[in-house]
């Protein structure tokens, strides 16, 4: 098996910590928004579900545009596999939602930790996939590091805890589902954004206003709109659109397992940002719980470089003895056949 010359080695691991800066950027950019925007403290526009509807709508408009103009190429992909695809996107959106409103924060934070192993185990079921000893150990890392940094007070009950079980599920099975069509289809992310978003953005904007007044007792015709709402709703959208559009990247590129890990990168730079601009409080076990996290992805990463490293030289070993065997085979074949054998299958061609 052939290596890969260090030029295109080295674009692509470029490309990679681009689409992951990308996702970052825009996963943190877009909470701070949204915090300002929903807090009491700044315009109180609590219609959350609404509000991602708004961002598919700008994404698949932005999709639409892109197809029109040539800059994206449109693939086929089968409706009834969109619409399944779409149905859990948004039971994910609305569990994470439910679940926020119906538990505390500390069991919230341990329901969104527990994506990790059951993104694993799912990955497992659905695509056979192993894991290395070191690689389970630094998601424990990982998990340890967020858990100390997050989990404050833990209280369940039996709904919030069914919301909990839908959503984790949900998000895990659309992240990995991600991944299998991109393959399954060859098709970029943001082509399969582009079919994915308006789907999405129907449905949420009709059955989004019902959610969030279920979640909240208001409706949002009845909430008063400023120029400052206004600009951060944009603001919102804008960062939707690189946000969700690196997170079908980010999936395409690394595993569904690989984006869990690395996303809780953004929940590190979100308690920083919060300390930094928003006053929060940040103690030494946050700070202890950040610096093991980080230590957890760095261990992952290691991890993840190591096992792809002895797969390629297992697969090196595998197919060189494999093309061997087959030579020594089929010299014993050809020695072997009869003159007619040869003479009918000439004459059959």
């Amino acid at each position: 098996m052939e290596s890969q010359p260090p030029t295109e080695k080295r674009s692509s691991a470029v490309s990679d910590v681009g689409a992951w800066a990308m996702n970052v950027i825009s996963s943190v950019g877009i909470i701070m928004a949204n915090k300002q925007l929903m807090s009491s403290s700044g315009y109180a526009f609590s219609f959350a579900t609404t509000l991602t509807g708004f961002h598919f709508a700008v994404t698949a408009l932005v999709g639409l545009v892109s197809n029109a103009t040539g800059l994206s190429a449109s693939k086929h992909v089968p409706l009834w596999e969109l619409l399944w695809f779409s149905i859990v996107a948004n039971m994910s959106i609305t569990g994470m939602n439910f679940s926020l409103m119906l538990n505390s924060v500390g069991f919230y934070q341990i329901s969104k930790l527990s994506m990790i192993p059951v993104v694993c185990v799912m990955e497992w079921i659905l695509h056979n996939k192993q894991y290395s000893r070191e690689v389970k150990w630094s998601v424990l890392v990982v998990v340890i590091g967020v858990g100390v940094c997050t989990v404050t007070d833990v209280k369940v009950n039996a709904k919030g805890f069914i919301c909990a079980c839908v959503a984790v599920l949900s998000t895990s099975l659309q992240q990995i589902t991600i991944g299998s069509l991109q393959k399954k289809y060859s098709i970029g992310s943001f082509e399969l954004l582009s079919k994915t978003a308006p789907i999405q953005a129907l449905s949420l904007l009709i059955l989004g206003p019902f959610v969030d007044f279920f979640l909240s007792g208001k409706f949002i015709t009845n909430y008063k709109m400023t120029s400052g709402a206004i600009m951060f709703i944009l603001l919102s959208c804008c960062l939707a659109v690189f946000c969700n559009m690196s997170q079908y990247l980010c999936i395409g590129r690394f595993s569904a397992t690989s984006f869990q890990v690395l996303g809780h990168m953004k929940t590190v730079c979100v308690l920083t940002l919060g300390w930094l601009l928003f006053d929060s409080a940040l103690t030494f076990k946050n700070i202890m719980g950040m610096i093991l996290a980080v230590v957890g992805m760095v261990i992952y990463s290691w991890a993840v470089e190591l096992e792809k490293q002895s797969n390629s030289k297992a697969l090196h070993t595998a197919k060189n003895s494999l093309t061997e065997e087959e030579i020594r085979l089929l010299k014993e074949r050809v020695e072997n056949i009869p003159v007619k054998d040869v003479e009918l299958g000439e004459s059959k061609v």
